[in-house]
């Protein structure tokens, strides 16, 4: 699966760079389960090499994930755990079920959340409610992610909301939703000038886009914009 998902980023690389992707739902197949976490029957055989390989090369395709330069929602109905919720903070909004179950439970494993769930969790939730859930293992339903900030949208119908909402984000500019994800992504853990200097930056990247020149003929003209991402 893991490699599967490589794959799978790559590919969406090369899709949002040549313009033939505009967003992204990261959804599971099966019923119940968002995704579960590192196979721990698997973990048991596998040599200190291989695991220290496997954790490289999933925080290598959450990061990647994360960095893709368009929006990114994750529907969540169902399971959530450890490396499976680590991958869902990747995403830039969560849409939950109800029903769902999110929990970071590696220090009852003896270990801790080693792809990014100790650096984006307290970025979402604060430092002490992220100890929280990591000191303790407790998981929290849809409701709870919602109210802790964890998740952002809480429905009884996940997919079909993300994929509303992503749907919302279709008309928009492409390179000024890149440019918008990045500079509250980075932006976001600098102190407020150099965020601001950061984000002054990011506004120049557009100014003088296609996009930009075609928002302001729409305007004129009263239609709503064609956007090129160029």
């Amino acid at each position: 699966m893991v490699a599967a998902l490589q794959n799978c980023v790559r590919q969406l690389q090369h899709d949002v760079a040549s313009g033939t992707c505009r967003g992204v739902l990261l959804r599971s197949a099966v019923a119940g389960t968002f995704c579960a976490g590192a196979d721990l029957k698997e973990r048991a055989s596998q040599s200190q090499q291989d695991v220290l390989q496997f954790s490289e090369d999933v925080r290598g395709i959450i990061s990647d994930l994360a960095r893709l330069p368009c929006p990114v929602i994750a529907s969540i109905n169902g399971i959530a755990l450890g490396g499976g919720l680590e991958l869902a903070l990747a995403a830039d909004i969560r849409v939950v079920s109800p029903l769902c179950t999110l929990g970071l439970p590696e220090t009852g494993l003896g270990i801790i959340p080693g792809v990014g769930g100790t650096q984006r969790t307290p970025r979402l939730i604060g430092n002490s409610r992220a100890k929280l859930l990591m000191f303790t293992g407790r998981r929290l339903n849809g409701q709870e992610a919602v109210d802790w900030g964890l998740a952002d949208v809480l429905s009884d119908n996940p997919d079909a909301t993300a994929q509303q909402l992503l749907a919302e984000t279709l008309p928009k500019a492409p390179q000024a939703l890149a440019q918008a994800k990045v500079a509250v992504d980075e932006g976001s853990q600098m102190s407020l000038p150099s965020g601001l200097a950061f984000e002054r930056a990011a506004y120049m990247q557009l100014f003088h886009t296609e996009d930009r020149v075609e928002a302001l003929a729409a305007f004129a003209e009263k239609r709503p914009p064609v956007f090129k991402g160029c």
